[in-house]
């Protein structure tokens, strides 16, 4: 799903992935203006999230601005509190097919827009 992902992006916010650290440690998704992360795929084990199995599995942070929503969404399966960043404000989703593809582009949608300048979020 990892790059299903890439290409929604790249054709709804024009960005594309960056490895900061290689290409090997996570892919980071900014916004072209004020070069603010609005996500962050990554490859951890699975024993990072609290699950059962040795393997290694691509997530996906989002930021979620909304607190009563984010408690909400931490009720379904796939969504966890952030690995590696602020969990009051970012999620984990899991990109092996657990969360639906459309919903974990909504989910991008709403961090693109937590994430977005001030002059981008007055134009909406």
């Amino acid at each position: 799903m990892r790059e299903k992902i890439f290409a929604y992006i790249e054709k709804k916010y024009k960005a594309t992935p960056e490895y900061p650290w290689g290409e090997d440690d996570g892919a980071v998704l900014r916004h072209g203006d004020n070069r603010k992360w609005f996500a962050l795929v990554m490859n951890i084990g699975r024993v990072k999230l609290g699950l059962a199995g040795e393997d290694r599995v691509d997530v996906i942070n989002l930021k979620i601005d909304d607190m009563v929503f984010k408690d909400a969404l931490m009720q379904d399966r796939g969504i966890f509190p952030a690995y590696h960043m602020n969990k009051e404000h970012w999620i984990t989703v899991l990109l092996d097919g657990t969360v639906e593809e459309a919903k974990v582009c909504g989910l991008i949608d709403l961090s693109f827009e937590a994430t977005a300048s001030k002059k981008k979020k007055t134009k909406t």
